[in-house]
């Protein structure tokens, strides 16, 4: 799969064998490799001499801009300048840092980018975004810069635990969705193979969740028009993320944010209740997390949203789905709108008492 962008076009190719990290290896090469991928895969990496490997302890805490500059100094003692080839293998928060490193350094180096999570390689692995937190909030410093190329080994998905990999598939559901009725169909029939990682199944929704995603970012790369949809959910999402103090992993906290945008949808006889039961009941199947009610503190919620770099004015701004899976962007959310749709999540999906 080939990705226009406005830096350069870039592919995306989903292996099914390892020995593409062979053929990638470089004498100019920099490796940040999340610590944890590299403790369970000790032969992928042992041609890695230890002057050009960094391992990152991939967690929030970590996603800023002191991890980055880190890796910057690192880079500047490598013999390789310009023409460095920085190679980052792991989940999300390391495609956040290293992009954000490869395009700072020497003002752009080459990159490859080497997901190991299903939510990286469903999602964020293309689309030229970086993102590091500020502070305790979410994503608030960033560039726009895409890998020269991605490269999807799926067997790595074999050593995420539970709670990591069904986070993916909070993603994989959102994309689904908003493709319309048959892609709510189609996640509906083929969620139990999913979540027993059926290879076949998992290659097919990788392939679909990029391709619908390459057409938003193709014709609203930095993210001015069209693309603001592929955030459904996200306003609620990345605020259960810090609330929770990242106890939520993003794709379910995604997926709980869907359902509360859904029921602010049905309040405004947007949405029927019909199709928001049905986004729930698929919901209620990949949330697997023991969650706790103080993590959705209503006052917290506020205040976490209204920092959410999508806001743009004093007005509470999300993006709701209709009955016709048309998504639009509404800002004249309210507050007791948000508070009912918590408190609905709470107690009637959640369970929470």
């Amino acid at each position: 799969m080939i990705i226009k962008s406005k830096f350069k076009d870039y592919e995306v190719v989903i292996t099914q064998t390892d020995s593409f990290i062979q053929n990638i290896s470089s004498p100019l090469a920099f490796y940040v490799i999340d610590k944890i991928v590299y403790e369970l895969y000790p032969s992928l990496f042992k041609h890695i001499s230890p002057e050009a490997l960094y391992l990152l302890d991939a967690t929030e805490i970590n996603k800023t801009i002191d991890t980055a500059l880190d890796i910057c100094e690192k880079i500047t003692d490598i013999p390789a300048k310009r023409n460095t080839l920085l190679i980052s293998c792991g989940g999300g928060i390391v495609q956040d840092v290293t992009g954000f490193v490869a395009n700072i350094m020497y003002r752009g180096i080459k990159w490859i980018f080497i997901p190991t999570t299903l939510l990286a390689a469903a999602d964020s692995c293309i689309g030229g975004k970086t993102s590091l937190n500020y502070k305790k909030f979410k994503n608030l410093l960033g560039t726009f810069y895409p890998p020269d190329i991605i490269y999807i080994y799926p067997k790595f998905f074999d050593t995420l635990t539970p709670y990591d990999y069904t986070s993916g598939l909070g993603e994989v559901v959102k994309f689904n969705v908003m493709t319309g009725l048959n892609g709510l169909v189609n996640m509906e029939q083929n969620l139990e193979k999913l979540l027993n990682k059926d290879k076949i199944t998992i290659q097919n929704f990788l392939e679909t969740s990029l391709q619908f995603k390459k057409y938003f970012i193709e014709i609203d790369e930095f993210d001015k028009g069209q693309r603001i949809l592929l955030n459904f959910a996200h306003t609620f999402g990345h605020a259960f993320e810090v609330t929770s103090q990242y106890h939520i992993p993003h794709g379910s906290a995604v997926a709980i944010g869907m359902l509360v945008a859904n029921h602010i949808a049905v309040l405004r006889n947007l949405l029927s209740k019909e199709i928001a039961l049905r986004i729930e009941s698929l919901v209620k199947g990949i949330v697997i997390l023991e969650l706790k009610k103080e993590w959705f503190n209503l006052d917290e919620i506020i205040i976490v949203i209204r920092k959410d770099k999508k806001q743009t004015s004093t007005a509470l701004t999300a993006i709701l789905l209709n009955s016709q899976f048309d998504l639009a962007v509404f800002n004249d959310i309210k507050p007791e709108e948000i508070a009912l749709s918590v408190e609905n999540i709470i107690q009637n999906v959640l369970n929470l008492k």
